[in-house]
């Protein structure tokens, strides 16, 4: 799976994550991003704004404030604000996320 031009075209994100392509639709308060996650094994626990989502394709293992599950494609996710949460990407996955937050990712320079 690809995310197709509609999406590539949209800025992309400054994401502190190597391994991590995402692309911005940017709203008054809020943020949307679509991820495409190479398996890059765990992303450290870390905490910000709620943020909700939907697995498009392929499974990680997300452990919210201390509950590990295993999300696939069609599973949808919610991570309260300030609550501290990881993941684990061990197969490409392409993930849409919701940021209760204007600016969680800043864009990359055109």
């Amino acid at each position: 799976m690809d995310f197709p031009d509609i999406i590539t075209s949209l800025p992309k994100a400054i994401i502190p994550f190597k391994g991590i392509t995402g692309y911005i639709s940017q709203a008054e308060g809020h943020q949307v991003l679509f991820m495409e996650i190479e398996p890059i094994g765990e992303v450290a626990p870390h905490s910000h704004s709620a943020q909700w989502g939907i697995v498009i394709e392929g499974e990680m293992i997300l452990n919210i404030g201390g509950e590990a599950r295993t999300y696939r494609k069609g599973d949808h996710y919610y991570i309260p604000e300030g609550v501290v949460h990881s993941a684990v990407f061990n197969e490409k996955t392409f993930v849409i996320d919701f940021f209760n937050e204007k600016a969680r990712y800043k864009a990359e320079e055109r």
